[in-house]
């Protein structure tokens, strides 16, 4: 597993004052990736950066692992994020996914500015499930004529880590399952054990007549299981402790975030 020695190549670029410069202030979207593409460059780990609307965003050649990359001006929004029609997830094809969220000034008075804090964790620690396969479906017969195409694109809105657990702010973290080690330059600052639903949706459907979404819900076969994760800072970092927030307080940050959004 490379995580480790990629987040540590990271805090190191950060600490040295390696900046995200981005094309102009339209680029919104690839200032964050570029960062990180060249911290991958710098270390000599061969990878694709595919194009656009492609999941991840970099996988790497000579290990099965991908990464997936989440910028977030600061202060705004960093409770949760779109993820663009692809669930987060700890492996898709076969390759373990981390995300790499950073967050930046979100008024920088130039084209270059800092990397203010940064979270690397495991795909898992967002969804535990990695066997939903994503489709988008259509029909065609809508309107007064019939001819109507109607589109269910959907898009999925997952919490950060900057949510779901406290101590990251302003600091530099990594977190992975507690089986892998990233090795003996890193601390342990945290336990972290996210535990699975009692009930999950496995289906929905949408009125056109009243404008209502109803859910369909089931029990979940796992449900209670426990998935630990251990939270990391590397050695002369500050060690402040990192903790699981409540889930129904999650929750309610992630319903305030939404509102605010379709406003």
């Amino acid at each position: 597993m490379n995580a480790g020695t990629i987040f540590k190549n990271c805090v190191t670029a950060i600490r040295k004052g390696s900046l995200i410069v981005r094309e102009g202030p339209n680029d919104k979207e690839f200032h964050f990736q570029n960062w990180f593409k060249h911290r991958l460059a710098a270390m000599g780990i061969n990878f694709d950066a595919p194009g656009r609307n492609t999941y991840p965003d970099f996988t790497l050649v000579h290990s099965p692992e991908g990464y997936e990359l989440k910028g977030l001006a600061y202060p705004g929004r960093e409770a949760d994020y779109d993820c663009n029609s692809q669930v987060p997830r700890g492996e898709h094809n076969g390759r373990q996914i981390f995300y790499v969220f950073g967050r930046y000034p979100a008024r920088p008075d130039g084209n270059s500015y800092p990397v203010l804090d940064l979270v690397l964790c495991h795909g898992s620690f967002l969804n535990a499930d990695n066997t939903y396969i994503h489709e988008n479906k259509s029909f065609r017969g809508f309107g007064s004529y019939g001819d109507i195409l109607v589109r269910d694109r959907k898009m999925y809105v997952a919490p950060t880590p900057f949510a779901l657990v406290s101590g990251t702010a302003h600091r530099n973290t990594l977190i992975l399952p507690e089986t892998e080690n990233p090795g003996s330059d890193f601390l342990s600052v945290g336990r972290l054990v996210r535990r699975e639903v009692d009930e999950i949706v496995i289906a929905y459907e949408f009125d056109l007549t009243n404008r209502i979404l109803k859910t369909t819900k089931i029990k979940n076969p796992t449900a209670g299981t426990e998935h630990i994760f251990i939270a990391y800072r590397l050695q002369g970092d500050p060690l402040e402790a990192v903790t699981l927030r409540a889930h129904d307080f999650v929750l309610e940050e992630l319903e305030n975030s939404t509102a605010c959004d379709d406003e």
